[in-house]
């Protein structure tokens, strides 16, 4: 390939220096001797100085081309291939190590370099972090600091696969750099063999050692970037000489114009299709094999010829260019715009408040938000690696100081729930020492105060929390059960409570035409009767049967029936001091909320895979319907469970 363009540059070591002349419109022939079979004279020829082309329009788009092919010619794979960022700040040290050794073992080591980087970054982060608190223990527990010394298995094993990589990386690019030196030599050879075979030309052997010098060059591999193409410009001015300069006597050379000027322009036709592809980068890449082809795979055309195929191809790779520039100037944009708003999303997690957060159920609230801030930045869009690594650096540090401040608190919160839990196993030890009391009056008092202070007492840590609750319900309610078995002896005046609940409960099949006074009225009447001894508690099932029908009876809305209902049981069994039921019915109503709650979240979630849907569609309405019944019953379970609450049992 001729590149009007392209000047020919200096070729080092073996390569002959060759400077820009003008050019000679004659070879210099000297007529030696007659080749006695073809009767023509064998011809001498000296070197023709290379024809200086003049300047390309499209030479900025040819430039572009070139440099992205040398590069290419370098190694037949990238040297690094970035991966995508990956967020190792939630990793333990011992994770780190772990991905670490995975990703060395499992990737060729050119290609780890991001993911190497990142998780030094954060090993050492992490590391250095625990090193000072270890100190600062060290110090605070009298040591004098020229003595301390920490050693740990982990950075151990971390510092080794880092210098495993670190070895095997500098083996890879030291083979690579030794190679590419190999195959340089190699072409230069390939140059100066070219060099003798034009200016020893023997008519009858000339085209075969040619062929094969062509073929060589084609088999050696890459040589380095900033020598493929001052290397190629040399060996392909040798080629044009070969053609050019030397008098041949058969018709090898138009033959080989001929084919030669077939694939040039069907390498065109390749590049002007590529020009009208939607893929602009998929399109260049293509264009840089087609320029690849043009320069290693296929010899020059005839002199006459050469100027016009190559306008041709310049203008084709030009149109690529500009097209590729202007999605670059596009795509700068986008990138411009996706960084502002990750921007926006990093100075509002920068400037979230935490101060106000004094209980686990605030931090929870805000987690949630900053979760939601995460989702957005990662919504924004993607960024070429070198473009986002200065807003990931960014990111991470303002989700750093929250996680910081987070981190603190369930550190401080951690230490108190130690302390809940002392304390709530004191109370466990009081109960088991009560619980087979017949002190009745000491210690029913005893152990309602006890169940009082722990309501009282905060959280302690989650793996205790069903262990220890079990141990303390079980012994009061052991006491409890001994204390009201004892009462089920009925006495006089509980027999009279007995026979007037019986009797008032008979004049209750007859109510009719009764308003929510007159039920509240009933419900009032019913407890001032007095209550019931344990062992005829089933006459409280019946009244509240009956209550619930009356209600029912009654144009009131259901939230409002539903807490009439529930407060007419509760009152009763406070009335009654019946705490185990009271605690059943807390548990109860907890556990209903916690129902609805996911009931509610699992349809929201399934309405968005009807996103694309019309407001009217039908499985839309019905879902969306269900959520608001949910939410209704949910209104209400929230009210009896502050009712449950606001009871002084």
């Amino acid at each position: 390939m001729l590149d009007p363009k392209e000047n020919v540059e200096k070729s080092t070591n073996k390569a002959e220096e060759i400077t820009n002349k003008p050019a000679k419109t004659e070879a210099v022939t000297e007529p030696s001797e007659i080749n006695q079979e073809t009767k023509e004279p064998i011809v001498k020829v000296t070197e023709e100085e290379p024809v200086v082309q003049a300047e390309d329009e499209n030479s900025e788009a040819i430039d572009e081309v070139e440099k992205s092919v040398a590069e290419k010619a370098e190694n037949n794979e990238p040297k690094e291939e970035e991966e995508a960022v990956v967020d190792y700040s939630k990793f333990t040290l011992e994770e780190l190590v772990t991905t670490l050794e995975k990703v060395i073992s499992n990737h060729p080591v050119q290609k780890i370099k991001s993911q190497v980087e990142g998780i030094k970054s954060e090993f050492n982060t992490k590391f250095g972090t625990m090193l000072a608190t270890k100190k600062k223990a060290f110090l605070e527990a009298g040591g004098n600091s020229i003595d301390f010394q920490f050693s740990s298995p982990i950075k151990t094993t971390y510092n080794s696969l880092l210098s495993k990589y670190k070895k095997e990386r500098d083996a890879h690019y030291k083979a690579l750099e030794q190679q590419l030196n190999e195959n340089l030599e190699k072409r230069l050879n390939v140059i100066e063999s070219l060099k003798s075979l034009i200016e020893n030309a023997n008519p009858d052997t000339m085209y075969k050692e040619f062929k094969e010098l062509q073929d060589s060059w084609r088999a050696i591999g890459p040589v380095s970037k900033t020598r493929y193409n001052d290397t190629w410009k040399t060996y392909h001015h040798h080629v044009e000489r070969f053609y050019d300069l030397l008098h041949m006597s058969n018709d090898f050379r138009d033959l080989d114009f001929k084919n030669n000027l077939e694939e040039k322009l069907k390498i065109i036709e390749k590049a002007e299709a590529l020009a009208e592809l939607t893929d602009i980068q998929q399109a260049f890449k293509e264009l840089q094999v087609l320029h690849k082809t043009w320069k290693e795979d296929v010899g020059p055309v005839a002199r006459e010829m050469r100027e016009d195929i190559w306008k041709k191809f310049s203008a084709a790779t030009k149109k690529i260019h500009d097209r590729r520039h202007d999605h670059y100037r596009e795509m700068k944009t986008k990138y411009q715009d996706i960084i502002k708003e990750k921007l926006v999303v990093i100075e509002a997690i920068d400037a979230y408040n935490t101060s106000n957060n004094k209980t686990h159920k605030d931090w929870q609230k805000s987690i949630r938000e900053i979760e939601a801030l995460r989702q957005e930045y990662f919504k924004a869009g993607k960024l070429p690696y070198a473009k986002s690594e200065e807003v990931w650096q960014k990111f991470k540090a303002a989700t750093k100081k929250f996680n910081s401040a987070k981190n603190l608190f369930y550190k401080q919160e951690k230490n108190e729930q130690q302390e809940n839990l002392q304390k709530k196993l004191a109370l466990i030890e009081v109960a088991e020492s009560l619980k087979e009391s017949t002190d009745w009056e000491m210690a029913t008092n005893a152990v309602k105060k006890i169940q009082a202070d722990w309501k009282k007492i905060g959280h302690v840590p989650r793996k205790f929390s069903d262990d220890i609750w079990k141990k303390f319900k079980n012994a009061c309610n052991h006491y409890f059960d001994r204390y009201h078995d004892q009462k089920n002896t009925v006495s006089k005046e509980q027999q009279t409570v007995i026979d007037a609940k019986k009797a008032f409960l008979e004049t209750l099949k007859d109510k009719k035409d009764l308003t929510k006074d007159n039920v509240l009225a009933i419900i009032e009447e019913w407890k001032n009767l007095g209550a019931l001894p344990r062992s005829v508690r089933h006459l409280e099932g019946k009244f509240n049967k009956q209550v619930d029908n009356m209600l029912e009876s009654l144009s009131l809305d259901k939230q409002e029936v539903s807490m009439l209902k529930f407060t007419n049981v509760v009152d009763n069994l406070a009335a009654n001091n019946d705490v185990r039921k009271l605690d059943s019915e807390l548990i109860f109503v907890r556990k209903k909320i916690d129902e609805i709650v996911r009931e509610i979240q699992q349809l929201e979630n399934n309405l968005g895979f009807f996103s694309n849907a019309k407001d009217d569609n039908p499985l839309v309405l019905n879902v969306k319907n269900k959520v608001q019944e949910f939410k209704n019953d949910l209104a209400i379970w929230k009210e009896k469970l502050s009712y449950l609450k606001n009871l002084d049992y």
